[in-house]
């Protein structure tokens, strides 16, 4: 199966990271606009214990914007799920649905440029996390 992620394992807590990955997504442009936290919800529908996990619904309205002007059905993909779970003793590990996904779901030409630069926002976001730097602004797309 090809992957449909970008992944980044960080050494650090899980408290910690989900805060971190919301200073890094706002540094990239994106807003949070939803907030699921998986471990919380399947314990009360469930009652099953699992790992601290959270899906961020992050958005960058310019982005989000011309992506629905080039195709309306890319609005099922909105916003850009990045999860937070915790892994293990002291690790964390962050995901985002890689943005290139779309090009196996639509053939707009005018969303290529979109998914590179939600690709390049996202990956330099995961990237900074990994390496404890703050280099996670991308240019402002035209």
């Amino acid at each position: 199966m090809p992957d449909f992620t970008l992944t980044a394992t960080v050494s650090a807590p899980y408290e910690a990271t989900v805060a971190r990955v919301r200073e890094l997504l706002a540094d990239a442009g994106f807003g949070v606009l939803t907030e699921i936290d998986l471990q919380a919800t399947l314990h009360a529908k469930l009652g099953v214990e699992m790992p601290p996990q959270v899906i961020l619904g992050a958005c960058r309205p310019q982005l989000a914007h011309q992506a629905l002007q080039a195709d309306p059905r890319v609005a099922a993909l909105l916003p850009c799920n990045v999860v937070v779970a915790a892994d293990g003793e002291g690790r964390t590990r962050v995901e985002a649905l890689d943005p290139a996904v779309m090009e196996a779901i639509s053939d707009a030409p005018a969303l290529r440029p979109l998914m590179k630069d939600a690709r390049e926002r996202l990956a330099g976001m995961l990237d900074s996390l990994a390496h404890g730097t703050d280099h996670t602004e991308a240019p402002d797309a035209p």
